[in-house]
């Protein structure tokens, strides 16, 4: 009977056992990270008779998860590229709202500026218009001041929020840590004694860490896990951790870099391009992708739109005849450190000029400025003077870098933010031309003088005076030779000078050089119908107040101009055409993430289905096992009670 009895002991505790483990898996059936336990039952050790082997009853083997390491990779890696698409989606859908909202866009504000200019052309003596071209100017500067305002605001947000995803990393890494520890302990009977609960907790903790940042993960031998990040970099190892911290960038101090601390104190900066899936990646990502291209893309087109604004303007006169000042004012581009060498903006060849940021390397002899995007380079002496994709660069005759040390340079990026106007006095708009033409009555041939095209204003104006005072410049037509002499011929070139009226009428265009210092201006113009032998044209300085709006008429002609990405053939797109290829990038850059979050998202959950069927809590399945279990302990203390009885029996038969 007592063996019996403890047989049917041995069935109850299994029983218990496994009720309580039915009843563990129904109240965690929504912790998150929990795996669904089952108990291992095994058989006990038999006992041996001349008879054979006779059963001692059941026993408890272990308590395990169901747990499949495949599956939970599946997931760790799909949820780990849903965070990286969901946080780069809500940073880049702030840039593509701002943008293509009219009211805080940049096309209705050039629309606006360009509409006062013509309005301007239309009434070149109107106070009204030119207040109104000023005006509408000022408000294309507001315009640019606040989407680099915005864009700057989005800057910061993004800086912040990469300063707490390192902290919450680190803290992350900490618990881990800690979990191990725990862990170690717990399972230090042996390892087949797993602390189910503890594993789920730091799984869960891992999983929570991975949407942070792409993690992988090692075991070791001790229970402990190791986390690794980047390249293999380590962030956990058994109780101890390494932290990562936002660090200001060797590069650019206004931008955070990632750097891995480890334990002793050491700081090692992690490269962007490590630091793949998860929120910090997806965040990192944008900065460089999409906000720094936004931010120095607006900045260019500010720096287009003013720097050819600026050099039309000045080959006008204004309402008092005085040549044209700067209409807009632009800062110079950025460099780090600043007195590296001195870089500015080449508004000859502005259309050569790129978003791109560049890199000034010394190597202790030579400068090499290169384009960080394109990687094109140019190299520069000490001392010298370059220009380049429409900058000039000056280098030092001494190096303020050491061998082996490199500057920033930012042609565009702030140029949004510092774009300002330079002239507020109506009468300073530069709308006339300073060279008019006078064809005498007296010339027998119909040829006329028209197009005059100003291309340099050197030595227009000669002290005292304050307006283009150059003498009057005479053309000649002889029509033995078929061509016109220029008189001063001594201190002016036309090319070409011949002119055939029989095939020519329709139109030439010539140009008009000075060759005597300081009086090297230069204009083009155009000759057309048939002039007789002998026939004169004059250029003369325009006279001030005349109601002049042919440079007011070329300055309208940049809103359709081909101002910008020139390779050496010439411009290849205007200014709304270079903010709307922005806009539909931004678009095209905000739809792929929506779609690509979308898409992690139905990859997360199929593989969230498939890991569930094997280590989610069933609640029906629970719930018939209750039923299973509870009749397994009945059908237990049934047999202790057939055991009692048969006790009792013998007990009676001795009384």
């Amino acid at each position: 009977m007592a063996g019996l009895l403890s047989i049917g002991l041995t069935g109850l505790n299994a029983a218990q056992n496994q009720l309580s483990t039915a009843s563990h898996n129904i109240t965690n059936a929504n912790t998150a990270g929990f795996h669904r336990q089952y108990v291992v039952q095994t058989t006990q050790d038999p006992m041996f008779t001349g008879a054979g082997f006779f059963g001692n009853g059941t026993r408890i083997a272990s308590v395990n998860r169901a747990y499949d390491q495949f599956l939970e990779n599946q997931v760790a890696v799909a949820d780990n590229r849903r965070a990286q698409y969901s946080a780069y989606n809500a940073q880049i859908s702030q840039i593509n709202n701002l943008l293509a909202d009219p009211s805080s866009g940049l096309s209705t504000a050039m629309d606006g500026f360009f509409s006062g200019v013509q309005e301007v052309a239309a009434n070149p003596t109107s106070i009204a218009a030119r207040q109104a071209l000023i005006s509408s100017g000022e408000a294309l500067v507001t315009r640019f001041q606040a989407l680099d305002s915005r864009l700057s605001e989005i800057r910061q947000g993004v800086e912040t929020e990469i300063a707490s995803t390192v902290g919450l990393i680190n803290s992350y890494a900490g618990a881990i840590a800690e979990m191990n520890q725990r862990i170690t302990i717990a399972q230090s009977a042996g390892a087949g004694v797993p602390a189910n609960d503890l594993l789920d907790q730091r799984g869960q903790l891992v999983a929570e860490l991975n949407q942070l940042i792409r993690v992988t993960t090692t075991t070791q031998a001790d229970g402990s896990l190791s986390v690794f990040v980047g390249s293999g970099q380590n962030l956990v190892s058994g109780n101890t951790t390494s932290t990562l911290a936002a660090v200001p960038s060797a590069e650019d101090p206004t931008r955070s870099s990632i750097a891995l601390v480890s334990a002793n104190g050491n700081q090692i900066v992690l490269p962007e391009r490590l630091l793949t899936g998860g929120q910090l990646a997806g965040l990192l990502e944008f900065r460089s992708g999409s906000l720094d291209a936004t931010q120095n893309r607006i900045g260019l087109i500010a720096a287009t739109i003013a720097s050819a604004f600026n050099e039309q303007h000045k080959l006008g006169v204004d309402l008092d005849g005085v040549l044209g000042q700067d209409f807009f004012r632009l800062p110079t581009p950025r460099m780090i450190p600043s007195g590296a060498a001195n870089v500015q903006l080449d508004s000859a060849n502005i259309g050569a000029l790129t978003d791109s940021d560049y890199q000034l390397a010394y190597d202790g002899t030579n400068y090499t400025l290169t384009n960080l995007n394109s990687k094109a380079s140019v190299v520069v002496g000490a001392g010298a003077t370059v220009s380049f994709e429409g900058l000039t660069l000056t280098t030092p005759a001494t190096a303020s870098l050491a061998a082996g040390e490199s500057a920033l340079i930012q042609p565009t990026r702030f140029m949004a933010r510092d774009i300002a106007m330079g002239i507020s006095d109506t009468r300073k708009v530069a709308a006339g031309n300073p060279v008019s033409s006078n064809t005498p009555t007296t010339n027998a041939g119909n040829g006329k003088v028209s197009g005059i095209v100003i291309n340099d204003v050197s030595g227009m104006v000669s002290a005292p005076s304050t307006t283009p005072n150059f003498g009057a410049i005479t053309l000649t037509f002889d029509s033995a030779t078929n061509s016109f002499s220029v008189n001063p011929a001594a201190d002016f070139a036309l090319s070409p000078a011949s002119y055939n009226p029989a095939t020519e009428s329709v139109g030439k265009t010539f140009t008009l050089t000075g060759t005597t210092a300081p009086a090297l201006f230069e204009f083009e113009f155009t000759i057309s119908g048939s002039p007789a032998n002998g026939d004169t044209f004059t250029l003369q300085p325009t006279e001030k107040g005349v109601a002049d709006n042919r440079n007011a008429t070329l300055l309208g002609a940049l809103q359709t101009a081909k101002l910008l990405f020139d390779s050496g053939t010439g411009g290849t797109a205007t200014l709304g055409t270079a903010y709307s290829q922005m806009v539909s990038t931004i678009g095209n850059q905000s739809r792929t993430a929506q779609v690509n979050e979308a898409t992690q998202k139905a990859l997360l959950s199929q593989a969230s289905d498939a890991r569930d069927s094997l280590s989610g809590v069933n609640l029906d399945e629970e719930a018939a096992n209750l039923v299973r279990y509870q009749q397994a302990y009945q059908a237990a203390g049934r047999v202790m009670s057939i055991a009692q009885r048969l006790f009792d029996e013998v007990l009676s038969i001795g009384r």
